[in-house]
């Protein structure tokens, strides 16, 4: 009788030496799965750095040009120097352990920008958002490899190492993309954060899972004074020492001082039995206040960047690729498999917590991975005895391999499925079912609609608010706006809101080539009504004069000249002299746009009148100059 390629515990033997002699996977003195070389390296340590800096500037500009991210880049440069490759570099163990201080300074860091008000404020979040996507990610995962016949004890450490998604290459990813703040950036940060905070009691579960052998009062309170001396040391030890460092005024000293604060703490929780990159994450949060903070940041950074990439150059390498020869299909299925359970157990959490479609996906694609964190753990389960070889092997290729694909899911997600579903609502928009219309009607309703509406609210002059996205509208009317969902651009719309009868159109709509197309049909239909409209750029600003728009509020450009006479007078310029300089130059701007509107086309006439502004300009400046100077 044939197997099935996706029932993997049938055989988990034959899959324990897949792959070449020198390849082997064995516990380690650290608890983790370790690959290791049965020859040593005959490359010196200085040829296996110009190999590593080699790799990475040739695979990671290529992976970035194509759109696939620098983290693909550094997974592919592990795989073609690794012992499934070149075999220019074997002695992957080693150099792992090492990189793994890059996922070490990057907790560091994440801690240095959590001051403990915020994260306090984000307990809700970190706890219940990140505590319900481990459980219930654990338990889905566990009950189907239960299903295909893995032992139970083996079904649930698989769950829990894999619900654990890779905090540096999700907070790496969000970061090339400018997420973090976003709402999908902000759930995955507290979801990572409450893995982190999570890893302590899964040390510890797993050899009670194994042998039932509770820890000993000595190591508990070996871990809680670790824990108290990094609190108290934190507080009333680091911020002298760094101000002692500071006043000696080199830069490489207090560079020296901030990696012996990271690496101290690390290794004190590791030496008590902990998570180094938890002791890392407490030293950065109790720094978080100091006014160090910014400093200590900037002078980690560069060690960050090369050492994070360095550990996903070993991730790449330790993938024991010989296992696609032995059980592809089992491969592909537990990628797809992993991927696409958590996928669903995070978009299910983000709908429940009034997160929009968009979010709630964004959400999903960006934590469907497996984590570094699950190579310790499936180690320490293979060292007790908890779980075999060759299914820690597995699982560990799975993990990598849903790593290598998180990029291209992300890129296909954001380039035809997310605009292919903003394309094609899954609601229809609503209904306007008013006898008349309202004195204004504004379309788009961000952060500079809201603004508008709420002066229009407070002097009771009445409006009808459009808005192009469903996420936004269910935001905005939790907090009691009457605001509909609906294409302002739509001409059916625009009649359902009673657009004819309306005394003005505040045109506030965000995205560029949307706003163009409102203001066309705006424009086309109702030739007599006023437009107000909102510019992001001069460029836009341009586009709607095209169309006949003549108010016009660039939305930077009246907070940037506020801002300037504030920094003006902080430079000792009396305020009146600052109130008729700024007063000069917006005067002087919007007669320039005017100017520049019958030329932007052609950009080296838009050059040449923009140098012959700088020059009008500073002489109209001086010439002002020399009249408050008559005049005092």
């Amino acid at each position: 009788m044939s197997e099935s390629p996706c029932e993997p515990e049938q055989n988990w033997h034959a899959f324990t030496d897949a792959g070449p002699a020198f390849y082997r996977a064995k516990p380690s003195s650290h608890n983790r799965v370790t690959l290791t070389h049965h020859t040593p390296d005959k490359m010196t340590l200085t040829s296996q750095i110009a190999v590593f800096l080699c790799a990475t500037v040739v695979m990671v500009p290529l992976f970035h040009r194509a759109g696939l991210g620098a983290i693909l880049g550094y997974l592919a440069a592990g795989v073609l120097i690794g012992p499934w490759g070149l075999e220019l570099v074997t002695q992957i163990d080693r150099i792992l352990h090492f990189a793994e201080l890059g996922v070490v300074l990057l907790l560091f860091v994440i801690g240095l920008e959590l001051q403990p008000s915020r994260l306090w404020v984000l307990r809700r979040a970190v706890f219940g958002l990140g505590g319900a996507q481990m459980l219930l990610t654990a338990a889905a995962i566990a009950l189907v490899l239960k299903l295909i016949g893995v032992a139970w004890i083996a079904a649930i450490i698989a769950g829990l190492g894999l619900a654990l998604s890779s905090t540096a290459f999700v907070l790496q990813m969000l970061a090339e993309k400018h997420q973090l703040t976003t709402r999908h950036g902000r759930d995955a940060f507290a979801i990572l954060l409450f893995q982190d905070l999570a890893v302590i009691p899964l040390l510890v579960l797993v050899p009670l899972l194994s042998n039932g052998e509770l820890p000993s009062w000595h190591d508990l309170g070996m871990a809680l004074g670790a824990v108290a001396l990094v609190v108290v040391g934190g507080h009333w030890l680091l911020r002298p020492a760094l101000r002692l460092v500071a006043k000696a005024g080199s830069q490489e000293v207090f560079a020296a001082a901030a990696l012996l604060i990271v690496l101290g703490t690390a290794l004190l929780m590791e030496d008590v039995g902990l998570s180094m990159s938890l002791g890392a994450f407490l030293a950065g949060v109790l720094l978080a206040d100091s006014e160090y903070r910014h400093e200590l940041e900037a002078t980690l950074e560069p060690f960050k960047g090369l050492l994070l990439g360095l550990f996903f150059i070993a991730v790449g390498m330790s993938a024991n690729l010989g296992l696609f020869r032995q059980i592809p299909l089992v491969l592909v299925c537990g990628v797809a498999g992993l991927m696409t359970i958590k996928f669903l157990v995070l978009y299910g959490l983000g709908r429940v917590t009034k997160a929009g479609d968009y979010t709630a996906r964004h959400l999903g694609v960006a934590l469907a991975q497996g984590g570094e964190f699950a190579f310790v753990l499936f180690g320490l389960a293979t060292a007790s005895g908890a779980m075999q070889r060759g299914l820690a092997d597995t699982l560990v290729l799975v993990v990598t391999l849903s790593m290598a694909a998180t990029p291209l899911i992300a890129k296909v997600h954001e380039r035809w499925i997310s605009p292919w579903l903003a394309r094609a609502p899954k609601r229809e928009f609503d209904t306007i079912e008013t006898e008349h219309g309202s004195r204004v009607i504004i379309a788009g309703f961000g952060r500079f609609g809201q603004i508008v509406a709420r002066l229009l609210r407070v002097k009771k002059i009445p409006f009808t608010a459009l808005e192009a996205s469903p996420d936004q509208v269910d935001f905005v009317r939790r907090f009691g706006n009457q605001v509909y969902y609906g294409d302002a651009s739509r001409i059916d719309l625009l009649r359902a809101a009673h657009t004819d009868e309306a005394e003005l159109f505040i045109l506030a709509i965000d995205d560029i080539e949307a706003s163009v197309r409102t203001a066309e049909t705006v424009r086309h239909h109702y030739p007599k009504l006023p437009v107000y409209a909102r510019a992001r750029n001069r460029a836009h600003a341009y586009r709607l004069m095209d169309l006949g728009v003549t108010v016009i509020e660039r939305e930077t450009f009246h907070s940037s000249l506020a801002l300037a006479r504030r920094a003006l007078i902080a430079l000792g310029i009396p305020a009146e002299r600052a109130d008729r300089a700024v007063a000069t130059f917006r005067d002087y701007d919007e007669k320039l746009v005017l100017r520049q509107h019958a030329a932007y086309h052609d950009e080296s006439q838009l050059i040449q009148t923009t140098r012959e502004a700088m020059l009008e300009l500073e002489n109209l400046f001086e010439a002002d100059t020399r009249e408050v100077e008559q005049e005092s």
